[in-house]
């Protein structure tokens, strides 16, 4: 798997479209087809038809909308995804969180408001107040 990243889980088969690594610095709206990785900084608008994967070094503020979004830097902002919010224990993550499936690993920091989804019309949405931080 190329850079070795996410060796469980169904990333492993995605189509990457690419990546972007330390030091740029980027402002805006991105669209990416494909699963994406970021580990640089980001303002603004993340669209990801596919898996968004925010590195160690990512520092995103902002807004995702995506399929599949998996942090393991940080993010301040609103994040929708259609399928799953990962938080891999070096993630910091502050604002609203909207998504049918929200998994974190110990040591994963999430200080805000959890919106679960409902996966049918019929369903109602529920929407949890979070604060996890890591114990001493």
């Amino acid at each position: 798997m190329p850079w070795g990243l996410l060796t469980r889980g169904k990333l492993e088969t995605a189509d990457w479209t690419g990546f972007i690594e330390e030091g740029a610095k980027l402002e805006g709206t991105l669209e990416f087809p494909g699963t994406f990785r970021l580990n640089c900084y980001v303002k603004g608008t993340i669209v990801s038809e596919q898996s968004l994967i925010l590195g160690e070094r990512a520092e995103v503020e902002g807004r995702i909308d995506g399929n599949v979004v998996v942090i393991s830097g940080k993010f301040d902002g609103v994040i929708v995804a259609r399928s799953r919010v990962q938080l891999e224990s070096t993630a910091v993550v502050g604002g609203e969180v909207h998504t049918p499936c929200l998994v974190m690993e110990p040591g994963a920091v999430f200080d805000g408001k959890c919106h679960m989804l409902a996966e049918s019309s019929d369903k109602v949405a529920v929407t949890v107040p979070i604060r996890c931080t890591p114990q001493a």
